[in-house]
């Protein structure tokens, strides 16, 4: 039998949930209304609207004035799908998509599931835990994160230490899900490597401080806040610094 293709890999892998899910298929999709992601990350906000726009339409959605807390859930949203559509397939076929930013394409009208997509699906070359470890910190930390971070400074003063904590964040709530999912279809041994996998990633520098991973519950104790609270309605997320401190 001939090995499964990422494109299959992918598929399988969006079964988790939403977050876990990438559209696959050829086409054209600049025609349909999507930007590579470099064109997100563009720090000239008169060259690269897209990433106020969509602020703006979070913060109208969400009901705050606050700039900051719109750009800062928009950071972690888009975190939190890139990391999913990398851990999975990691966790579960032993090989990371290549998410190269020339080749990951977003809309910036549309939610999940459906704002990203990846005409063509390869498989980075892995053979080893740690060279999916090395992987996924490469291809979504470096490849998209860094660069995101940069941007999301173009639209407003927001703290650095808050979106690091975004992304470890973000990165642990996809393990969350992940490990729910494979403990309730049987896969005890997945799960562990789940965890594993994610403990390896938090132990870059850039999320390194960024809090606490318990591998045994998964859970995370977050150093910083994502501003949730601030939202109309909002609460403390839970692995929120404020809750501990007892806001």
């Amino acid at each position: 039998m001939p090995p499964e293709s990422m494109t299959e890999t992918l598929c399988r892998t969006a079964t988790v949930g939403a977050f876990f899910s990438v559209r696959t298929n050829t086409g054209a999709p600049r025609e349909q209304g999507f930007l590579p992601l470099p064109e997100l990350y563009r720090q000239d906000s008169d060259s690269a609207p897209a990433l106020h726009k969509r602020v703006e339409v979070v913060a109208t959605r969400l009901g705050t004035a606050e700039r900051r807390v719109a750009a800062s859930l928009v950071h972690q949203g888009l975190a939190g799908r890139l990391w999913s559509i990398a851990l999975a397939p990691a966790v579960l076929a032993g090989r990371v998509p290549d998410l190269g930013s020339d080749t990951l394409w977003w809309h910036p009208a549309r939610s999940v599931p459906d704002e990203l997509w990846l005409p063509s699906s390869t498989a980075l070359p892995a053979t080893s835990e740690q060279d999916l470890t090395g992987q996924l910190q490469t291809t979504v930390l470096q490849g998209h994160l860094v660069p995101l971070h940069r941007a999301i400074g173009t639209v407003c003063p927001i703290s650095s230490r808050l979106l690091w904590g975004n992304a470890a964040s973000a990165l642990v709530g996809a393990l969350r899900v992940l490990d729910g999912w494979c403990r309730r279809t049987g896969r005890r041994k997945a799960a562990e490597r789940a965890v594993a996998l994610t403990a390896s990633v938090l132990d870059d520098p850039l999320l390194r401080d960024s809090g606490t991973l318990d591998p045994a519950v998964p859970e995370f104790s977050r150093r910083s806040c994502c501003l949730y609270y601030r939202v109309p309605g909002g609460g403390l997320c839970g692995d929120c610094v404020l809750r501990r401190a007892g806001h």
